[in-house]
């Protein structure tokens, strides 16, 4: 990867593991609000933002102190921003974070405080849908009209 593209995905990984960790006490938990979630769209715009949302996720996972959610976790971070990425249209790439981290995380949350799947998923599906839809989509377009972010 050229210097340019690793720096921005420092500066993303190092945003979202900031955002998360500021944020504590919605971002964790068996109920999660995640800003930082907002900016799983940035992979629709920016290839390099994939590892960096991986990394962000990770050490925000390490910080959280639960070795099943750095794992999980960062995993289902990595998967829905790839397949964000894939996605042809900006809404359509808001919908891989929802639904890979409403099983992975809904999963990982019911084992952890054994609470009924279905209410876990539906919880974080709740959660990753409002952040996605209320926050990253509205901040990617505008900047996007601004002409910060243009699809590669």
């Amino acid at each position: 990867m050229k210097p340019q593209k690793t720096a921005t995905a420092g500066m993303i990984a190092a945003l979202y593991a900031t955002l998360t960790i500021v944020l504590a006490p919605i971002s964790y938990g068996p109920v999660q609000f995640r800003i930082s979630e907002s900016l799983t769209l940035l992979p629709f715009y920016l290839p390099e933002s994939i590892p960096g949302l991986f990394a962000g996720c990770f050490l925000a996972n390490l910080y959280g102190g639960n070795a099943l959610d750095v794992a999980v976790g960062s995993l289902a971070t990595l998967t829905a921003a790839w397949l964000s990425r894939k996605a042809p249209k900006l809404w359509l790439a808001a919908l891989p974070p929802i639904l890979v981290n409403m099983a992975a995380v809904g999963w990982m949350l019911s084992h952890m405080y054994s609470l009924p799947l279905w209410l876990t998923m539906l919880q974080v599906g709740a959660g990753q849908a409002g952040v996605c839809f209320f926050v990253g989509y509205p901040l990617m377009r505008a900047l996007e009209t601004r002409g910060v972010l243009k699809r590669r």
